[in-house]
């Protein structure tokens, strides 16, 4: 039951599971913040410091962990960003460095799961946002073990039900995070939040709003810059913008236009062949399909398959009985890179002009809204 779960707890793993960039391990200038550290059941060996560079972590200090379980770390106080404690890339936690004294207790057993901070506020609210995404991560794999015992018992109705819980996380777990978002505007946490672990296909009005709260509250902060140039980059895909043209061959070879199906409610499907997700909701589209497709409804399937034999064959076993188009050039597709296209399943609905009227609906609200304008 793989699919585009839960956008923020994928980002939020790949930080916290990935492997450092090796860069100084030499300290940085003395005198401006000291973090102290205390562990219990500490073993002999290096504590680590990473800084959150733009992709992964980068060494920055070494402390050495004493007999007692303690440790320090001191440098010149940077402008505020995320930090990396770590005795391994698997065992760390995160924390800000936005004060001159951070104080940590932890279990070097555990320390993302144990640690506790004092004289860091943006340290304690990332704190909380790792225990919501924690929550959610929980409630995923829970479903997906429950998803998996009802698939082997031949449970279709249990399937379905699970299924549904899993499409409606994303947006829960949007809620929440924006709850916390709105709560601390002036905070350098809410900043890289919004920028790093919201979908912005789903909360593009509230990502464009905070990013006018954040340039005023939180000018400094480098991830204020950072959502201002993206929004500025996907406003063309905003719900209410135009549809980008798209132009590719079908699998007969000839060249099909996404603009020349203006005049019917179109939606546009980006899926592959090796996509269980994509495959798996197949046949409620194709029931859809069948039901609105005479009243002023359309599908153009966008593949992003590489082998055009396993494109054929899924259009043919699925009866995908609507125009289909692939350049062949998988993640590489001018249509993905146009469209921005990081994760399949995705679908944006446009009206008969083309435009952009909704984004990543499926199963029943997809049906509902195209049963809102048909009939």
């Amino acid at each position: 039951m793989k699919t585009k779960v839960v956008y923020a707890v994928l980002v939020l793993s790949a930080l916290l599971g990935g492997c450092n960039k090796i860069g100084s391990k030499n300290g940085t200038e003395k005198g401006n913040y000291s973090i102290k550290g205390k562990l219990q059941h500490p073993t002999s060996g290096p504590i680590y410091l990473s800084e959150l560079g733009e992709q992964q972590f980068v060494y920055r200090d070494t402390a050495t962990v004493g007999a007692d379980g303690s440790f320090e770390f001191s440098g010149k106080l940077p402008e505020p960003n995320l930090y990396r404690v770590s005795l391994t890339d698997q065992n760390m936690l995160l924390l800000v460095i936005d004060t001159p004294s951070i104080e940590i207790t932890a279990d070097a057993q555990d320390l993302r799961k144990t640690y506790e901070v004092k004289g860091s506020k943006e340290t304690q609210l990332l704190k909380n946002l790792m225990g919501q995404m924690d929550r959610m991560q929980q409630k995923a794999a829970n479903l997906e073990k429950r998803f998996v015992s009802a698939q082997q018992a031949g449970q279709q109705d249990s399937m379905q039900y699970l299924q549904e819980q899993y499409m409606a996380m994303p947006k829960q777990n949007g809620k929440e995070l924006k709850g916390l978002i709105r709560a601390n505007p002036s905070s350098f946490v809410s900043t890289y939040a919004t920028l790093s672990l919201l979908n912005p296909d789903e909360d593009f009005e509230f990502m464009d709003s905070m990013a006018v709260v954040f340039e005023k509250s939180v000018p400094e902060s480098k991830y204020t810059g950072l959502l201002s140039t993206k929004l500025t980059a996907l406003r063309t895909l905003a719900v209410g913008q135009p549809a980008p043209d798209i132009s590719l061959p079908t699998p007969e070879g000839q060249t099909v236009a996404l603009s020349s199906l203006k005049g019917k409610y179109v939606l546009v499907d980006f899926w592959a062949s090796w996509c269980g997700p994509c495959r798996q909701e197949n046949p409620n589209v194709v029931r859809m399909y069948q039901k609105y497709k005479d009243k002023g409804f359309e599908i153009y399937g966008v593949s992003l398959d590489e082998s055009k034999d396993k494109w054929v064959n899924a259009i043919a076993k699925d009866k995908l009985t609507w125009p289909h188009v692939s350049d062949l050039k998988g993640w590489n597709s001018s249509a993905a890179v146009k469209y921005n296209i990081q994760a399949i399943p995705q679908t944006l609905l446009l009206d008969k002009e083309g435009k952009i009227i909704a984004k990543n609906l499926r199963g029943k609200p997809l049906e509902d809204k195209i049963a809102s304008l048909l009939l």
